[in-house]
């Protein structure tokens, strides 16, 4: 009996679910009103493969990837997790193939299924696997972060990070400890490490944290770098490799690390300071280094070796990351950030003015966003204040400003003097505007109507038998 294409389709929303064990075949029968059977023989992993499609005179129509079936086969067999990408790839360029991989993609879906119950692997062991990869000495190393918690909460530090390398080949460690996991610390942890190594691989592995990664962004796009990330990277000469998103996997030997450094270094232990916690890992290297490895079977010191040596030079002058910012220019000259106010010349910049900022450990300096004539963009350079709500200033910047020196400022010394009644012969329609009491002493003309209808060239109002005077 062969499937209908819509029956076939139908029949392969229960292949989970029947390979989990969620269902047996009578369930799936019932579900499908299917032949026990038949539904046993497409869900079994000795035949996966779909019907074949029939045309309208009953024959078979024969898909572009069945004579490349066997080469697909054999691919999988040799790596059984090989991508249905590079399998389309190379059966393109070595083969010929003319099909797309949206063909590609749903044999080896069902060939793989397969070919793992040939070799043995079941499906829960094929879901948990994946690559083992190996590199030669230098070539990597891989970077991660842990959080320690509260460990020096006792000394007011609310929380402790571990910073980790390892390089790959030797799995020789390298763990600081910081209080903060901000751009200049994290990259000032680097120098640390490699300082510590002699040197400086060839490349680092990544995840997506936001000190190398400026934006996520969709699988498969080119990831966007920090432009700090980049110029640390060119300055000692090594390449940044950010792994996919949701793959722990891709750098398990420095999360591991993470484990064994809290086991063997913090655990059971207390500490005054991060200092204390530095010194504790470095009194712990030696241990480790002496120790073998349970993966590539050798001494980790003996392998470390032949990694530091095969290092990159560090370079002559270290790279001083800054953290760069946009902010306004205020009516006072001053420009915020961290919680602190920054001068800038008056001469040279005008209210809300966009400037930025480049900050170091040590310094804030202020930049045009533009450079001027001369190519210059520097504005100032302040100490970097420490902690919250301080003012640095430079005097000479508000030169040019208003001192408010020709203010008139009253003081204590001077007793204030009585005010000084207007008499009622002085107050006059002007002043009873502002005093009230001046508006009784107002003398106001009077005369007749006739007067106005003169004026205005009108006949004199004599509905009245006298005439009305107003007032």
């Amino acid at each position: 009996m062969v499937l209908d294409p819509n029956r076939w389709l139908e029949l392969r929303r229960f292949r989970g679910l029947f390979e989990s064990g969620a269902m047996s075949l009578s369930e799936v029968a019932r579900e499908t009103g299917l032949d026990r059977k038949t539904v046993r023989k497409y869900l079994s992993a000795k035949s996966p493969t779909a019907p074949p499609r029939r045309l309208s005179n009953g024959q078979s129509h024969k898909r572009v990837i069945d004579e490349f079936t066997p080469l697909v086969d054999a691919m999988l067999r040799a790596e059984i997790l090989m991508k249905a990408s590079v399998i389309h790839e190379r059966l393109v360029k070595e083969y010929g193939f003319a099909g797309n991989y949206q063909r590609v993609k749903l044999y080896v879906q069902e060939a793989r299924t397969r070919i793992a119950g040939d070799l043995g692997i079941t499906p829960k062991e094929l879901a948990g696997m994946h690559r083992r990869f190996k590199v030669i000495p230098g070539a990597q190393a891989q970077v991660d972060w842990g959080d320690e918690g509260k460990v020096l909460a006792h000394m007011g530090i609310g929380k402790v990070y571990s910073f980790h390398v390892t390089l790959s080949y030797s799995r020789d460690p390298f763990c600081c400890f910081t209080t903060s996991q901000d751009l200049q610390t994290f990259f000032d942890c680097h120098r640390r490490a490699f300082a510590h190594y002699g040197g400086v691989p060839m490349t680092i592995v990544y995840d997506r944290t936001k000190t190398v990664v400026r934006r996520h962004v969709a699988p498969g796009e080119a990831v966007p770098l920090h432009p700090e990330a980049v110029g640390f990277a060119g300055h000692y000469d090594f390449d940044i490799d950010v792994l996919a998103a949701y793959r722990p996997t891709g750098k398990g030997r420095v999360e591991r690390q993470v484990l064994i450094v809290r086991d063997h270094v913090l655990s059971g232990r207390s500490f005054a300071s991060v200092e204390e916690m530095d010194a504790a890992f470095m009194a712990w290297v030696p241990q480790r280094r002496a120790q073998i490895h349970k993966t590539h079977r050798d001494v980790i010191g003996e392998r470390a070796a032949h990694d530091h040596a095969a290092l990159k030079p560090l370079p002559v002058t270290p790279y001083l990351v800054a953290e760069r910012q946009l902010r306004h220019v205020g009516k006072d000259c001053l420009v915020a950030f961290d919680g602190n106010l920054y001068s800038v010349p008056a001469r040279r910049v005008r209210p809300r003015q966009l400037v930025e900022i480049r900050a170091t450990k040590s310094q804030v300096t202020l930049h045009l966003t533009a450079p001027q004539g001369s190519g210059e963009t520097l504005l100032a350079a302040h100490p970097r204040a420490a902690g919250r709500g301080v003012r640095v200033v430079d005097e000479k910047h508000w030169d040019g400003l208003p001192t408010g020196a020709g203010r008139r400022v009253t003081t204590g010394d001077v007793p204030p003097q009585p005010r000084r009644e207007r008499s009622p012969a002085q107050a006059g329609p002007l002043q009873a505007l502002f005093n009230r009491a001046a508006v009784t002493q107002v003398e106001v003309g009077r005369r007749p109507l006739s007067v106005y209808d003169e004026l205005t060239g009108t006949r004199p109002f004599t509905t009245c038998p006298s005439t009305k005077e107003s007032s």
